[in-house]
């Protein structure tokens, strides 16, 4: 019998430990789509016993105490839950393309928003964004607070992730990026050099990304591509969990060059060739620039083969109005995270 190599048990050792998590995970999610379909289908007994027999509220008082008698041991049975699952058929009952979305979530999650949208639309909204981005119920309240549904509907992206991803990657993508990003808690005050702006954001790079949003794993700063003898260095790379790519950063200290986009779309080129693993999709690019001509930027994109985006950050302590519907004060998620 030959003996135990360290290096290989261990790495059985992670895949193994990994399915049985991946089981959990699974096993909750099911668990909870189970819930929310349970919960769906009482809400609509009630309502068309209501509708058929003429029943008025005692029905779901009555209803709640008979429950709580016969599973004593059980929660989720109290006339206000009951309540909530009549309104939550009510809801969703014409949306069907909502009913799956809705299993996805927990019920916490689905109060909230059906407590706080003030339409169907901003109800799709956050459902779509608790997915996509993992949101615990207080994060997802934050972004309600900040009243963030109405600011996407103003806020103007511009990025070529239509024509360069997959729909379903492209749409989760434009989700991600946002047109401008705030870095004043870095302290300038003045025009500084893009390896100065750089420092910065690395040495606050935990402030850096709750700015870019969740779901961003920092990488590194100058992060060295190779092609052949030559050797190239994207600014700030991160990989995001849920799209599962890379993303590559690049900063301008100054007003948006077409030749801005070529440079990245040729350093993404070669992260995708060079880096980029096999089971993980196409590498993003986010062009950081101190300003802007739109025009100029869609004219700019069109001729890029790789999805990239295009934003403008501010460095100054007053953010427009817009900018703070769309991220919520820094102070407030530090609460959350703690």
């Amino acid at each position: 019998m030959k003996p135990i190599h360290e290096k290989e048990y261990q790495k059985l050792f992670e895949e193994v430990k990994h399915e049985f998590l991946a089981g959990r995970i699974t096993a909750i999610r099911a668990i909870n789509r189970e819930q929310i379909a349970r919960y769906f289908s009482v809400g609509q007994k009630i309502i068309e016993r209501q509708e058929q027999y003429g029943w008025g509220k005692s029905i779901v008082e009555r209803l709640a105490s008979d429950l709580q008698k016969q599973f004593p041991n059980d929660s989720g049975f109290s006339t206000r839950n009951l309540w909530n699952m009549r309104r939550f058929y009510e809801q969703y009952s014409a949306h069907p393309n909502l009913q799956q979305l809705v299993a996805e979530i927990p019920w916490g999650h689905n109060l909230l928003i059906m407590s706080k949208a003030n339409s169907i639309e901003e109800a799709e909204f956050y459902i779509k964004q608790t997915t996509l981005n993992g949101w615990s119920r207080n994060v997802l309240l934050n972004f309600i607070k900040a009243d963030t549904y109405n600011a996407s509907l103003v806020e103007k992206k511009q990025h070529n992730f239509a024509v360069t991803l997959p729909e379903h990657l492209a749409e989760q993508a434009e989700e991600t990026i946002r047109s401008e990003y705030s870095l004043d808690f870095l302290g300038i005050t003045k025009p500084v050099k893009e390896r100065e702006l750089e420092n910065k954001m690395i040495e606050n790079i935990r402030d850096v990304l709750l700015a870019l949003g969740y779901g961003f794993a920092y990488m590194g700063n100058q992060y060295k591509i190779k092609l052949g003898r030559n050797e190239y260095f994207i600014d700030l790379l991160f990989y995001h969990r849920h799209l599962q790519c890379m993303v590559a950063v690049e900063l301008k200290a100054g007003k948006f060059e077409p030749s801005h986009a070529a440079q990245l779309n040729y350093y993404l080129e070669v992260l995708d060739d060079t880096v980029k693993q096999p089971h993980e999709n196409p590498s993003i690019g986010i062009l950081l620039c101190a300003e802007k001509d739109n025009l100029e930027v869609e004219y700019a994109l069109r001729i890029s083969n790789k999805p990239i985006g295009v934003a403008e950050y501010s460095l100054t302590k007053k953010l427009p109005k817009n900018l703070k519907k769309v991220l919520p004060e820094a102070n407030e998620i530090r609460k959350l995270l703690k």
